[in-house]
């Protein structure tokens, strides 16, 4: 069969594995079914996630215009702490950006490569870990705004990566840290702003298990604009990325926005 559409991150849902589903306008995969299956995927075009109009991708599933004007890809994204609703201070769009800022948010540590730092809205639980690849994630703070969880992250990242090592993740190398140990260590260097929102008392540690039949030795990144048709054997999923049988990753999230038809 063949399916078409413009690709958006997978929708996941909690399981033991998880579950992954490719969404398109008037169709769907869901992705566990065709692993060990050959799939094949073509570049047909771009289409902005914002605009709608077919112009090329610059970032996030956006083209160049849309990016440095839409209020969901400001700077407040990827650095929380300079979040500025609290204060009545618009960054591009003041109801947007209260709409989002204005609600609680989780700092996490989490285990994909190694032990990061994170932020995220809570409603984004657990949604967010599974799109990193962690293993195992664990709640340090949850505060009512996005700017008190940057401030927070900020504190930690002297002390933790905030990043992803995408091919350690996905050759499943984490190696074995205890995250409760780790979030015991962290209570004294929040900041004074955020002490109170410590989850002294909560201790739930999330475990996410993958769909992955075989873990790759070495990985490389498919890039549809270099190599616009591939086919190959799924063997995994694992955070945003399709894993095949002989080591190519593709990555779903970076490439939002991409017009595909995928055969299966």
């Amino acid at each position: 069969m063949t399916y078409q559409g413009v690709l958006t991150k997978m929708q996941t849902e909690i399981g033991n594995p998880i579950q992954y589903y490719l969404v398109f306008e008037d169709s769907f995969l869901n992705m566990n079914q065709l692993l060990n299956k050959e799939i094949e995927i073509n570049f047909a075009g771009y289409e902005c996630l914002n605009c709608h109009k077919k112009k090329k991708i610059f970032r996030q599933g956006f083209c160049y215009d849309c990016f440095y004007s839409s209020p969901a890809v400001g700077d407040w994204i990827m650095r929380p702490e300079l979040s500025t609703a609290h204060l009545g201070i618009a960054d591009r769009d003041l109801e947007y950006e209260q709409k989002v800022q204005l609600q609680p948010h989780v700092v996490y540590l989490a285990l994909a490569s190694e032990v990061k730092v994170g932020v995220t809205r809570k409603t984004q639980v657990p949604t967010r870990w599974i799109d990193q690849g962690a293993t195992q994630a664990i709640a340090i703070v949850e505060v009512p705004n996005r700017y008190l969880a940057g401030i927070t992250e900020v504190a930690l990242k002297d002390h933790y990566t905030d990043k992803t090592n995408w091919r350690k993740m996905l050759q499943n190398t984490s190696g074995s840290f205890d995250l409760l140990a780790e979030k015991v260590k962290v209570e004294s260097l929040i900041p004074d702003e955020a002490k109170e929102y410590f989850y002294s008392q909560k201790n739930d540690l999330y475990e996410l298990h993958y769909p992955v039949l075989n873990y790759p030795a070495k990985v490389a990144s498919l890039n549809l604009d270099k190599t616009p048709s591939f086919q190959g054997k799924l063997t995994g999923i694992k955070g945003q990325y399709l894993i095949f049988e002989d080591g190519t990753v593709f990555n779903v999230r970076s490439s939002e926005g991409y017009v595909v038809t995928i055969n299966v």
